[in-house]
């Protein structure tokens, strides 16, 4: 069973990520649809202006810490996390589990040039999971792409088309299922195809990964803008 503590309304997974793999596994084991959300500043800071799109991250099974600023809002709000669960790092233990347990695995997002790349790359990684099916974030039919997974009958999702898109998709969608764990990996996928190279270890280590990625991609620059209102809003509720 999993911790949970609230942090600006929102119910986050407080646990280690060894603990959050385990309980993906017993829910792949019993074959329970699952919808998790990896949840940064951006991200929140998004949904609390977006009633829609609020609901559909509350009404998710699991939000987890994926930024350092949900941990640090944690702690001045005085309900420490326990630790930040990165969702590169979560799609990269999952996908060590299924190398174990022989998970199917579907793909679906980013461009039509790169998933290939993605697939090639994560299968040359884990040759002993099975990646059923991959599909490019540009489709323009949901019914095709439905049928398709219901199909392949994946036991993990990796949906790959950015917020707030992605768990939009996945929250219309899931109904169709009858089983498999979802997750919104944002630009994972192109981590994996090597197009966008993730932040040298230290810099993970130090929480400074969004200060690399700002470098690489100075395009981020106006998304970055939501950490000021969100740390606005933290020292807000902390009156």
């Amino acid at each position: 069973m999993l911790n949970f503590k609230e942090v600006l309304g929102y119910r986050f997974v407080d646990n280690t990520m060894a603990e959050l793999v385990e309980e993906v596994h017993s829910r792949i084991t019993h074959s329970q649809k699952t919808f998790i959300v990896t949840a940064n500043p951006e991200i929140i800071t998004y949904a609390q202006s977006n009633p829609s799109y609020d609901e559909i991250i509350k009404n998710s099974d699991y939000i987890t810490p994926d930024g350092i600023g949900i941990v640090i809002a944690s702690k001045i709000l005085g309900r420490p996390l326990r630790e930040r669960l990165a969702g590169f790092d979560l799609m990269l233990k999952l996908l060590e589990l299924s190398d174990k347990k022989h998970y199917r695995i579907y793909l679906l997002g980013t461009k039509p040039t790169i998933i290939d790349l993605s697939a090639s790359n994560i299968k040359k990684a884990f040759p002993n999971l099975e990646i059923v099916g991959f599909h490019h974030g540009y489709f323009q039919s949901d019914e095709k792409m439905i049928k398709e997974i219901q199909q392949k009958q994946p036991d993990l999702v990796f949906v790959g088309l950015g917020f707030p898109k992605q768990e939009k998709w996945i929250s219309e969608n899931l109904p169709h299922f009858a089983k498999g764990v979802f997750i919104g990996v944002g630009g994972c996928l192109n981590i994996w195809a090597g197009v966008t190279k993730r932040a040298p270890k230290l810099m993970v280590n130090l929480n400074l990964e969004w200060l690399y990625r700002l470098v690489k991609e100075p395009s981020r620059s106006k998304r970055m803008l939501a950490i000021p209102l969100f740390l606005k809003r933290v020292f807000r509720q902390r009156q």
